[in-house]
């Protein structure tokens, strides 16, 4: 930021608008059909909780990292987003003085490995086994999410008398919205350096997340933002998250299904 832009603007530092997680009531409330689940759906829903606990730790890392970054921006935290038939839920959104971030948390087990096509390959030990796995790529599933934001805020950039044309809109949606693919556990060795340089350019460890962003706003030549315009931005997003339609919530219900169906059984033995 120069010095005109400091003037001008306050310092606000790292504000979060939204920072509770879905993954917070998902564990309480499928700890509590764990009482009275057996056999194969108690195991069912042991394996959510644990995933649900390993993301929830990663993001926790994430929150830390954000909130002593000492960078002046707006943070929503876990969010879900539809237009048409698109959904997107989004780890982490933010937005800076240059630019809004769209971070994809992975808390991820063993070392990951970015050959030269892209391809996301998982690398375990258990001992003296050894197991190598591919993955879905959260590049492109970053992707997805920028696609439903993009549509989501097309209708108010574009659709009033004084908003910007279509054309202006895509054009400098890639500049403005940027993704971040965040490794969160610690343990984890990223090995990139046969990855095509525009993924290895998105794909980092948390304690690497302040740096990135700080490097990424300090060389935009793009106008600086004003507090008014970030807080009205964000505050856009907030409004449009769809409470209770998350992928957690899905999720419960089908577990919650499942015990109803047991306890029928059971009771019909």
């Amino acid at each position: 930021m120069g010095l005109l832009d400091s003037f001008l603007n306050k310092r606000i530092g790292p504000v979060f608008l939204k920072e509770s997680s879905d993954s917070e009531n998902f564990i309480v409330k499928m700890n509590s059909l764990l009482t009275n689940a057996t056999g194969s759906i108690k195991e069912k829903i042991e394996e959510q909780i644990k995933y649900a606990e390993a993301g929830l730790l990663g993001e926790k890392q994430i929150v830390f990292e954000l909130k002593n970054s000492g960078i002046d921006m707006y943070v929503l935290h876990d969010i879900y987003l539809e237009k048409g038939d698109l959904s997107a839920q989004i780890d982490f959104l933010l937005i800076t003085r240059r630019h809004l971030y769209v971070i994809e948390c992975k808390n991820l087990f063993g070392n990951i490995e970015i050959d030269a096509k892209g391809n996301f390959i998982r690398h375990m030990n258990f001992g003296k086994a050894y197991k190598k796995e591919g993955l879905y790529s959260p590049i492109t599933q970053n992707q997805r999410h920028l696609n439903v934001l993009k549509e989501v805020r097309r209708e108010v950039k574009t659709g009033s008398f004084l908003g910007l044309s279509e054309k202006i809109f895509d054009n400098t949606f890639a500049e403005n919205y940027q993704s971040i693919v965040v490794l969160a556990n610690p343990k984890t060795v990223l090995n990139n350096k046969n990855a095509p340089k525009e993924i290895k350019s998105r794909v980092i460890r948390a304690d690497q997340l302040v740096a990135f962003i700080k490097a990424k706003d300090d060389t935009s030549k793009d106008v600086c933002w004003t507090d008014a315009d970030m807080r009205e931005t964000i505050q856009y997003f907030l409004d449009k998250s769809l409470p209770n339609k998350s992928d957690y919530s899905k999720k419960y219900e089908e577990m919650l299904a499942e015990c109803k169906t047991q306890e029928v059984d059971h009771a019909g033995v």
